[in-house]
């Protein structure tokens, strides 16, 4: 099975942060992958602005280095396109605060093709590049600006960040990006759910008993700890990947796969979200090993309460979710790096194999990393003489296995994403709205811990996070699906 490519138009795109670690571990290497496959046409152009003084010759050698490093094995396989690849590239030095730049930045566009801005840069900048833009004459009617998460620290702060941008661009050229919105499991889903009569009839409160959606990495805060201790895990994961995976699972059928009618039906998920109760949210923080620092020496903040660490319990007030709860979890420094979203179904109404045969459920499981599949647990009869014994097996649809080599040929996140703003198409990417009504549900949540001066519970680095999480289910007589990769 072979993905079938189909190129896009002739663009100009400009990588504001162009030396950056965002560019060089992703958006290089992402275009790079989609050069190798044939979807950037001949005459397309790839600008990298920083405010580091380099000519073309030595940004095209930072850009081979990237690429060597973090393009993967098909860099390897097809490092002799690279030398092809690196004559779309060039650099401007631009000076993002000031002056200097813009107008050579201006002198490499051309007026008839796609032209798109990367603003791989700290939300702080995003407004005077969008401000510089429009003044020096670079932003078209039809430009398109992409612009990265953080996106606002809360409410207020990403209503003035919606104001600045609105001031420039209009709202269909903005890009609001989140990687996970653009990973092949997630798209699937939306298959799954509305392509496959099978599960829709079933995808409701009477069926499903509840959803947990779970995002653990294995490292912790790293270099990031000054952002971090100022963020914590709600503000970091919660707010924003968790919630649109939330969204995804959760939203009614739009009437159309179109843009709008698929962020109007995951706003209305947000505003359906029921407030939290303080009794169903869990903090923590990792704590120091034998061999790696505690979240507080990482972040070298020795009374730090921010959290690497949560859990939720999230209800849904409408129709077809009322009465289902969703568990929603994401920490550093824990047992494996995993990303999977567990729909678990109620059990049947009556077993006819008597207490023997054990207690069986289906769930169907959307693994997003590290292995992208999605798995579907029934319940079946052991093989062999000796009575009804009853297993779970599961029905798996993990890529790896389902295309074998082609596997490899599946697109990052990245990759699909950047290609979906050439395109023009906002499916993927969250809309200004979207950002403001996740920020109104995260806010009090946030105000509920810090007026109560909460401190996060320590857990092990390598666990499965604190104690108080695992409570969080058992009282619920259920229990988290296990961290593993």
């Amino acid at each position: 099975m072979v993905s079938r490519v189909i190129p896009v138009e002739t663009f100009d795109l400009v990588i504001f942060g162009g030396t950056g670690d965002l560019a060089r571990r992703k958006i290089l290497p992402g275009l790079f992958r989609r050069f190798c496959s044939g979807q950037m046409p001949d005459n397309a152009a790839i600008i990298g602005a920083a405010r580091s003084e380099h000519d073309d010759a030595e940004y095209r050698q930072i850009v081979r280095d990237a690429i060597v490093e973090f393009g993967g094995a098909q860099a390897k396989r097809d490092a002799g396109m690279l030398d092809g690849f690196l004559e779309h590239v060039s650099y401007v030095a631009v000076d993002i605060k000031g002056e200097s730049g813009w107008m050579a930045l201006a002198g490499r566009l051309r007026g008839d093709v796609v032209r798109a801005f990367y603003f791989s840069v700290g939300p702080s900048l995003f407004g005077d590049i969008a401000e510089r833009l429009h003044a020096f004459g670079l932003a078209t009617s039809d430009s398109r600006i992409v612009v990265e998460k953080p996106f606002g620290h809360d409410l207020e702060s990403a209503r003035t960040l919606n104001a600045t941008l609105a001031k420039h661009f209009a709202e269909t050229q903005i890009y609001r990006i989140d990687h996970y919105l653009g990973k092949e499991t997630v798209q699937n889903l939306m298959a799954v759910r509305f392509g496959n009569m099978l599960f829709e009839p079933l995808w409701n409160s009477q069926y499903v008993d509840h959803v947990q959606i779970t995002v653990a990495e294995t490292v912790g805060v790293g270099g990031r700890g000054a952002y971090y201790d100022k963020s914590g895990a709600m503000r970091d994961m919660v707010q924003n990947h968790l919630m649109q995976l939330l969204c995804l699972i959760a939203m009614e059928a739009p009437a159309k796969f179109d843009p709008d009618a698929v962020r109007d039906e995951k706003l209305k998920v947000i505003r359906a979200l029921n407030p939290v109760d303080y009794h169903h949210i869990v903090r923590g923080q990792y704590a120091a090993s034998d061999h790696d620092p505690s979240y507080r020496d990482d972040v070298d903040n020795a009374r730090s309460t921010t959290e690497s660490f949560i859990a939720l319990k999230v209800m849904i007030s409408n129709w077809r979710w009322a009465g289902t709860p969703f568990y929603l979890r994401t920490g550093k420094k824990l047992r494996a790096r995993t990303s999977e979203i567990a729909v678990v179904f109620k059990d049947t109404p009556h077993s006819i194999f008597g207490e023997e045969a054990g207690r069986h459920r289906n769930v169907l499981s959307i693994q997003l990393q590290p292995n992208e599949g999605i798995t579907l647990g029934v319940t079946i009869k052991e093989p062999g003489p000796g009575g009804m014994r009853l297993v779970d097996v599961p029905l798996d649809m993990t890529f790896a296995d389902a295309l074998g080599p082609d596997a490899e040929e599946v697109p990052d996140a990245y990759e699909r994403l950047i290609m979906d703003v050439i395109r023009g198409n906002q499916t993927l990417f969250m809309r200004g709205d979207e950002v403001l009504a996740a920020w109104a549900w995260t806010d009090p949540l946030i105000q509920g811990w810090t007026s109560r001066r909460e401190v996060p519970k320590p857990y092990d680095a390598g666990s499965s996070g604190p104690e108080d999480a695992l409570m969080l289910m058992h009282r619920d007589g259920r229990r988290w699906r296990d961290i593993r990769a």
